[in-house]
């Protein structure tokens, strides 16, 4: 049996899933992320998925139902159940942040599904790229999240 990738570049920000579902009677997913300044994700709602997130270093700007917060280390960004949300990267460094959702098997699929899979041991960045969009915007479809066009 081969060993699943925990590893991931997805839209650019390097993913590390601590818990898949599956590994925790399904509850939660739980991944940690390095976020290069200037990305981040796009407006989007999902229902049935409960999200949240905590900084563990650098800025992050979030926009939350229209409202913009500014999120430093030590910061805890929880979604309401539903709410229009999108996240970015901000200031001199990439943030790392962990992201928890409930029951997470909507941003399992999401996430693997628009990421490539990289070696267990990387650490650093992936080199960045333009996201392939009409992808992106078919697996959110396909997993029941709704990305919202740019304003």
């Amino acid at each position: 049996m081969s060993k699943r990738p925990r590893n991931y570049n997805v839209l650019n920000i390097l993913m590390n899933f601590h818990a898949f579902p599956d590994e925790v009677e399904n509850k939660y997913c739980l991944a940690e992320c390095v976020v290069p300044v200037g990305a981040g994700a796009p407006p989007n709602h999902h229902a049935g998925e409960t999200e949240a997130f905590y900084v563990l270093e650098g800025q992050v700007g979030f926009m939350i139902d229209g409202q913009e917060r500014l999120a430093g280390a030590g910061d805890y960004v929880p979604i309401p159940d539903g709410a229009v949300h999108a996240f970015q990267a901000v200031g001199e460094a990439p943030a790392r942040l962990l992201i928890l959702n409930a029951p997470g098997h909507m941003h399992e699929a999401f996430f693997t599904g628009v990421g490539q899979a990289l070696p267990e041991d990387q650490t650093s960045l992936p080199a960045p790229s333009e996201p392939d969009i009409p992808m992106v915007m078919a697996k959110a479809e396909e997993t029941g999240m709704t990305i919202l066009a740019p304003a």
